[in-house]
């Protein structure tokens, strides 16, 4: 899952046309039979032939993401995200946007904390140009130091604002309070220290030990055939090197709660980030796990947006859920309130999920949880680009290639029991809480955990 995204995403501008054909539903995707497509040169894809508009959408990741930034430098990953794409080849930075613009192609690149990604799309016609300006884009990027500190001067002014938003305060103390000085705990952006220090040479030595093909994934969803496909990904990826020199990363679990850290910030609204020690994607009790958390926290109709907005009328919105990453996994969740009102929220959010861990759901709430993750799932794939996204995860989460079939079976397998199971492991120890705002109450130290009932 690419929870906690950082950086970069920076979309071009695409023409009138490309956008009206990217949010025309499609049916066909969600049904469609994903094939397993290895190209001439040894490049593997999953991909799905689909006509239905004349677009090709590709997603794809290379294992080391920001977890790979040197020791005292976090945020090269980012920084590599944000200029990649500013000038290549014989190409610089405004001619290299111009060729983008004038053909409608979009082209993005992201760090998660595991994976560094890039996202290409284009109408068909434009393939071609499209595949080159990437392969330029990875093999080739300029790094020049005029675009270099012009991203840099953005980049410090984000980090900047940062530190007076109480949600990015909140989620940087969430993280290094759940995982210490493990890469995880670090500031994925940069800071206001590290970022000012990163050199190219610190870039092109992300570049040269992370974008390889030794962890390659790619997903593709379009208007092309099998054989012009495997061409583009040899000439796109082909020249990458062959392997990765990635620094190992330990398996971390998560600090264990209770706890509750309190940040004092004059500002409107008081929020409050709550969380603790998930469910690994690879674990067998996870999809227990999903389906009990979307009772929980996901979406209007699960407990705690009732409780805490409906019946209290303490927030405006509260949402709960699961994140995984390679090497460890967590449950986040995330509210804002009035700060006369914050201890009471708290309070409120810790009695509910300390019911669900004793109690878990009732069969309705896992009747509806399931009959909800199964509609949603089918229409969330409904474009060319949110099919290829989740074809790209379930590569990551290292699931079967028909796996988007036999999904409803899994969801459905779920019983009562599992699900019980799986929150008193999600939910049974508390909560690791941080609240950041006017309060000086919601500074008040935790109540132990005490045991749970019996079910």
């Amino acid at each position: 899952m690419t929870f906690f995204k950082i950086g970069a995403a920076r979309g071009l501008a695409i023409g009138a046309c490309l956008s009206l054909v990217t949010i025309l539903p499609s049916p066909s995707h969600a049904a469609a039979k994903i094939q397993h497509l290895t190209s001439p040169g040894g490049i593997e894809a999953w991909f799905v032939q689909d006509a239905t508009v004349p677009l090709v959408a590709m997603e794809f990741a290379m294992d080391g993401g920001a977890v790979q930034d040197p020791p005292g430098k976090p945020g090269v990953s980012n920084m590599v995200a944000d200029l990649i794409d500013e000038g290549s080849a014989d190409l610089d930075s405004r001619a290299f946007h111009e060729h983008l613009d004038r053909r409608a192609i979009e082209l993005s690149f992201s760090v998660t904390r595991d994976y560094f990604r890039g996202s290409l799309r284009m109408l068909k016609d434009n393939k071609d140009e499209a595949f080159d300006l990437l392969r330029t884009s990875l093999t080739s990027p300029h790094f020049d130091s005029t675009d270099v500190e012009r991203i840099r001067t953005q980049l410090i002014s984000g980090l900047r604002r940062e530190t007076s938003n109480p949600g990015s305060l909140a989620s940087h103390k969430f993280l290094e309070i759940a995982f210490g000085d493990h890469p995880y705990g670090r500031p994925s952006g940069g800071t206001l220290e590290s970022v000012p220090k990163i050199t190219v040479a610190d870039m092109r030595d992300y570049v040269g030990r992370v974008l390889t093909k030794e962890h390659l994934k790619i997903a593709v969803v379009g208007d092309i055939d099998a054989a012009s496909l495997g061409s583009l990904l040899d000439r796109t990826f082909g020249g990458l090197p062959a392997k990765s020199r990635l620094t190992p990363v330990s398996d971390i679990e998560a600090r264990k709660p209770p706890r509750r850290d309190f940040i004092a910030l004059d500002v409107p609204q008081t929020i409050v980030t709550f969380g603790g020690p998930g469910i690994k994607r690879s674990d067998p009790d996870f999809m227990a796990a999903y389906v009990a958390n979307h009772v929980l926290g996901g979406g209007s109709g699960s407990r705690l947006y009732r409780e805490v907005r409906e019946k209290r009328g303490l927030a405006y919105s509260i949402s709960e859920s699961l994140a995984w990453m390679n090497h460890s996994a967590l449950f986040v969740g995330s509210t804002g309130t009035r700060a006369d009102r914050a201890g009471e929220t708290v309070d409120a959010i810790t009695r509910e999920v300390r019911r669900m861990a004793e109690d878990g759901p009732t069969q309705q709430e896992l009747d509806e949880a399931k009959s909800y993750l199964k509609g949603s799932r089918m229409l969330s794939l409904d474009t060319s680009s949110k099919l290829a996204s989740a074809m790209l995860q379930y590569q990551l989460d290292h699931l079967p290639i028909d796996y988007l079939e036999r999904r409803n079976a899994m969801v459905d397998a779920v019983t009562i029991d599992d699900a019980r199971k799986a929150a008193r492991r999600l939910w049974g120890d508390g909560l690791l809480t941080v609240i950041v705002g006017r309060a000086p109450q919601a500074a008040a130290q935790p109540v132990a955990a005490t045991p749970l009932k019996a079910n």
